[in-house]
Order: C-alpha cells, then structure tokens, then sequence
C-alpha cells in the first residue's frame, strides 16, 4: 500500500522574514491548519527532521560554493532583520532554519529510500529554487531540492535524477546549477517574463548538459487546460527518455488563479492533475519514488486547499 510522508518541524517557523512578507511562517500554518482540519494529517507518515545533522554543511557544499556557505553563516544577525537583497530576509533563526529544511528534505529521500512511504512532501521553508551556487535570492538561501538530487546520487548511487518545477516564477538556481550535467534532468513551467527572468524556451543545457533543461514558458493568464497540455506533450516524453531514477518537486502554488504574485488560473483540480502525472510516471520508471518540496504559494486559502489536493493524490493510485 502506498504511504506518503510529510516531512515538518515547528521551528520552520522561526525565519522570521519582517512584516508583511509574503514568504511568512503564517504559509505553512494554514498549511498544517488545513490538514488537520480535514483529516488527511491522520493519513500521512510524520517525520520532525532534526538536530541538524553534523554533515549538512558537505552535502549542502555539493551544489553550494564553501565560500558562500560561509558568508551566509556571518551574515546571521544577533537580532532583528537584514536584507540581504530586495526579497530575501534573514533573521537570527533563519541560519540554522535554512539547514533544517535541507535536513527535512534528505530525511524525506532516506525515508523514500528505505522504504518507510512511497513518496513525500517537505513543507519546509525558506523555499530553495532560486538559490544559486554563490548567491541567495528570491527569497531562497539553500536550494533545497538540488541538495537532495546530489544526496540521492552520492549516498544512494542512483544515475539519473529528474526535476519537475511547476512553481510560477522559473527556478534559476536549480537550472543554473545542474545545466551542465546530463544526469540531472530540470524541467520548469512558469510564467513569462516574471521574476527572476530566466527560463527562456531556448535555454536548454550547456556542455554535456545539452537539452537535459527544459523551460516552457507561458503567458499570464493560462490554467489548468494549458498546464496539463505542457506536461502531456512535453514533460512525457521527456521522462519517457530519460527514464529517471527518482523525481523530485518543486512544488510551487503560486500559479494559483487566487495568487497575489503572479498572473495565473491553476486550480486545486490542475495541481492534482499534474500530481497524479507524475505519480504514473514515477511508477513506471522509478518505483513510485518522488519528492515533492514546497517552494511559492502565497495565498493562504488557496496555497492550504492546493497543498491538500497535492498530497490526496500524492496518496492515491498514479495513473499514466
């Protein structure tokens, strides 16, 4: 029977990103809010990461430069808030916040890996996609999700990891860090132009990675019919090449229509639509296994019902 973990721990909470942020801990309180609400809490595999394991700060440096893990450390206030750019806060917790969403993300894998569920969803947060090797950005400190492909690979030997980004803004930093790699595919659906700019059609890979990137950008305004069609026509066969080992999320809910971010129409029913694709495809090709990571998703009502879809049928049957 398949088990879905949730991967959470009360001290995400702590970033603390100033007033009137959009990326604030009251996300993922109307996250758990609404699980427990409707029952589906009961369903699911709890995991609380932590303490922070002493070997985050090598494998967070697989996809981050040593230096910049560094810099981030200094950084860390004594108190109140600094910006480190127009978007993105750091706070006296937000440091070892950060690494405790990389360790609920790797604790999410080695729970997939052992077979503890099938599959998982990591409400962590700071978010990661926008975090560049060398740079914190949009909101983002460590990529969390590029963390864990690079753990999948080194711990578990698996070959070819597989990244879906549905997320509305395009995720930069796991496109930058792994373009030249054939071993990681990264594909990204997101509105264009928006933040942070990247995620052009033409933008492919570099190097070996060629063509292992695929972006399909869309214009404001597009919903369910036009996602679905993106991920029946392009994302299929795509997997269907590459035959992943695993596949990971970067689950962003901002490309909701209720958004205040951004310029979309996907609904809760299309967030399960392209989560039941992807579970088909995972049972194909890699025994179920996928890591979904929550990245945007803004507001609250729509972010709490979007996640309750995802994880429905992150729990029921895949089908192709």
């Amino acid at each position: 029977m398949n088990k879905t973990g949730l991967i959470y721990h009360p001290d995400y909470l702590l970033h603390d990103t100033g007033e009137a942020h959009p990326e604030s801990p009251i996300r993922l309180k109307a996250i758990t809010h609404r699980l427990e609400e409707t029952g589906l809490m009961k369903r699911l595999t709890a995991v609380r990461p932590g303490p922070t394991r002493p070997d985050i700060g090598d494998w967070i440096a697989r996809v981050h430069r040593r230096d910049y893990l560094e810099r981030l450390e200094r950084l860390r206030p004594e108190t109140g808030i600094i910006r480190i750019d127009a978007d993105t806060a750091m706070s006296p917790e937000s440091h070892r916040v950060a690494l405790l969403a990389v360790e609920g993300t790797l604790a999410a894998a080695d729970g997939i890996m052992s077979g503890r569920f099938t599959n998982a969803f990591c409400a962590v947060r700071p978010p990661g996609h926008h975090a560049e090797s060398n740079r914190a950005m949009g909101f983002c400190l460590f990529n969390n999700v590029a963390v864990a492909a690079r753990y999948l690979q080194k711990k578990y030997d698996l070959q070819r990891i597989m990244i879906i980004d549905w997320d509305v803004h395009h995720g930069n930093g796991t496109q930058h860090i792994f373009e030249e790699d054939p071993t990681v595919f990264y594909f990204s659906v997101h509105q264009f132009p928006l933040y942070p700019g990247t995620g052009r059609a033409d933008e492919h890979g570099r190097g070996a990675g060629e063509g292992y990137t695929l972006n399909c950008p869309l214009p404001a305004g597009r919903g369910d019919e036009e996602y679905i069609s993106v991920f029946e026509k392009s994302v299929r066969p795509a997997v269907d090449a590459f035959r992943p080992d695993f596949i990971l999320i970067s689950a962003g809910f901002d490309a909701h229509r209720d958004d205040p971010l951004a310029h979309m129409r996907v609904t809760e029913e299309g967030f399960g639509a392209m989560t039941r694709m992807v579970r088909g495809w995972a049972d194909i090709h890699c025994q179920g296994r996928v890591l979904s990571c929550l990245e945007g998703g803004y507001h609250l009502e729509a972010l709490a019902r979007s996640v309750e879809r995802h994880l429905t049928d992150l729990l029921k049957d895949g089908g192709a």
